[in-house]
């Protein structure tokens, strides 16, 4: 057994592709800033009720589960930040108004997820709390929008839906839980003829109802179609109304809008909007996001909340290998002058590596393609 190899889908981050993760972390962390957006550091190990409460069954499984060896609790790594944004929101902050927090950390997760097929994303994520109107939804969509155009995303779509319709339907239908998840975990697989098998036995208009959303996907002649064919209800004539008026907010943005309303992703975790972010030469989501205003209730404060997260690693797959920043390779500094243009080269973001002594020179393993060379009495760079 190698003792060298990593866990499988647990990888190294070599110095080009560091360089361009951190260079975009903390450009996307400026985004968010100039945006009202405070930066918050939550731990990377929780109590998993902490962690788990009101997320899901998903999360759960997604979990690595540790025993604490101080108290014998047992202990989370954490695979989603944003239940950690609502605590911080919810129990630390205690803010009677908005909050808009952002982070960018390391998650950990059971299997392997999202573009990079990682185990180790990458997160960045902005989260909005206190605020249930339509305004919070398009701000935090219209975040979502300039940072991926920002990583220099071509082409995007974003996608909508709505956890309201379906839980309107379910409750006009009044499922059993059994039969909602199951019902729930068909449509999101997008199996119609299993979706007809389980309401077969259901009223009519209910049973045609749950047939038609499961194809109720596209332009916004969905919006209409939906409107024809579900029946009629405050809380569905509400949500459809919704989706509408993002997008049209969202028409300005140079994105595309498509809707599926079975796009059921976690559907017990989300109680209002949920919208996901698509791009060419993408096979999946580059970004997710939704409102979430029950989550903070586990923690003493239920307050209205939206956000969305990307995986940094998984968003710049598609750009291709890293660029190799290049240097400047220079003697090392023993009189006043080169000391001087070493600092002012540096000193306007030039990286100068100093040759030690007694070392072989590689310009290729130093990331160097030019040199200090002193030209007529005076230290000059030089191209290799």
């Amino acid at each position: 057994m190698h003792n060298w190899l990593l866990p499988e889908y647990i990888e190294d981050v070599l110095p080009a592709e560091a360089a361009r993760l951190e260079s975009y972390r903390r450009q996307l962390l400026d985004l968010f800033r100039v945006h009202g957006y405070q930066y918050v550091v939550p731990p990377m190990m929780e109590y998993v009720e902490s962690l788990l409460t009101g997320t899901g069954h998903d999360l759960d499984i997604a979990t690595f589960k540790v025993v604490d060896q101080l108290t014998g609790r047992l202990m989370g790594l954490r695979a989603d930040t944003t239940p950690q944004a609502a605590r911080i929101d919810a129990h630390m902050l205690n803010h009677e108004g908005v909050s808009r927090l952002c982070y960018a950390g390391t998650v950990l997760r059971t299997t392997p997820d999202g573009l990079a097929r990682t185990r180790e994303p990458l997160q960045l994520g902005a989260e909005l709390y206190g605020h249930a109107g339509i305004e919070s939804d398009i701000e935090v969509q219209r975040l979502m929008v300039k940072a991926l155009q920002l990583l220099g995303m071509p082409t995007l779509f974003v996608d909508l839906s709505h956890a309201a319709i379906f839980a309107s339907l379910s409750h006009m239908a009044q499922l059993g839980v059994q039969q909602e998840q199951s019902l729930q975990a068909a449509l999101q697989a997008k199996d119609i003829t299993l979706v007809e098998q389980l309401v077969a036995n259901l009223p009519g208009k209910s049973r045609q109802a749950f047939v038609a959303l499961a194809q109720l996907n596209g332009g916004i002649e969905v919006l209409d179609q939906a409107r024809d064919l579900l029946p009629e209800s405050a809380e569905l004539t509400q949500a459809l109304s919704e989706l509408e008026a993002v997008a049209k907010a969202l028409s300005s943005e140079q994105v595309t809008v498509t809707f599926d309303l079975s796009e059921l992703r976690g559907y017990h975790y989300h109680s209002g909007m949920v919208f996901a972010a698509y791009a060419k030469g993408y096979a999946g989501p580059i970004a997710l996001g939704g409102r979430y205003d029950e989550v903070g209730a586990a923690f003493g404060r239920a307050r209205p909340a939206t956000g969305f997260s990307l995986d940094l690693r998984g968003a710049l797959q598609a750009l291709g290998p890293a660029p190799i920043s290049q240097g400047i390779l220079a003697p090392v500094a023993t009189d006043a002058d080169l000391l001087a243009l070493i600092s002012t080269l540096r000193a306007h973001g030039q990286i100068v590596v100093e040759a030690l002594p007694n070392t072989p020179v590689n310009y290729s393993e130093l990331a160097c393609d030019r040199t200090l060379q002193k030209v007529d009495g005076h230290w000059q760079v030089v191209a290799v």
